[in-house]
């Protein structure tokens, strides 16, 4: 606790290049870049694979190789590629950490919607785009959005490796504070990156309970 204190307590870090909120706007714009990426990527493709079925066993690549990615390991690897010049050495393996569980969850969200419906909104006329945006992906809306956030979480979390090449965001502070032995810097560090972590689960849940429809929601309850 008192490493906090001193931490927190210390005015030099509400300021500068090195303050906390500079550092945040940074951990932000690596996480938001990744995810707003991941979700330009993953959620079509998962659209498309979830509605047609084909390229299923894409998916199930794509999950197992989450798993296994290493992440510092493919950052390192970019930086000796391209250099530190922009914000793209983190961004890449970032993007490769959300696409997984946003394709995943999105292709689930299509493929588990009721043959019933789907029938039904055939026989009423509609077409494949149209059973898709209107029928299907408001179904599937709480299992897409869960993908986010799980991706979302994740990127927030792993962002912190910028750190090790020379980047910053929140995980200047627990990289440089373990250099340093500056355990109130570090024990700070990642206390702003698990308060974020939750921030961010905090903004999902309550965009899911405005984007998705009540019959949804107590649909998916139910079950």
């Amino acid at each position: 606790m008192n490493w906090l204190i001193e931490f927190f307590g210390d005015p030099d870090n509400w300021s500068g290049s090195s303050g906390i909120p500079f550092r945040l706007l940074e951990h932000l714009e690596f996480s938001a870049l990744a995810l707003l990426a991941a979700v330009v990527i993953a959620v079509p493709l998962g659209l498309w694979i979830g509605h047609t079925g084909r390229g299923a066993l894409f998916v199930v690549l794509s999950a197992n190789a989450a798993r296994a990615l290493p992440t510092l390991g493919l950052l390192v690897l970019i930086v000796l590629l391209v250099g530190v010049g922009t914000t793209l050495p983190v961004l890449i393996p970032l993007v490769a950490l959300a696409v997984p569980p946003i394709l995943v969850n999105t292709y689930e969200g299509i493929r588990g919607v009721d043959r019933d419906l789907r029938d039904a909104a055939y026989g009423m006329g509609l077409r494949g785009g149209q059973v898709l945006l209107r029928v299907l992906v408001p179904v599937a809306l709480p299992l897409i959005l869960l993908g986010m956030r799980i991706a979302a979480i994740q990127v927030v979390a792993t962002a912190t490796v910028a750190a090790y090449v020379g980047l910053g965001g929140l995980g200047r502070y627990i990289i440089d504070g373990l250099a340093t032995k500056d355990f109130a810097s570090t024990i700070g560090g990642a206390v702003l990156v698990a308060l974020l972590a939750l921030a961010v689960q905090t903004a999902f849940t309550l965009v899911n309970r405005v984007a998705v429809s009540p019959g949804v929601s107590r649909r998916v309850k139910v079950r």
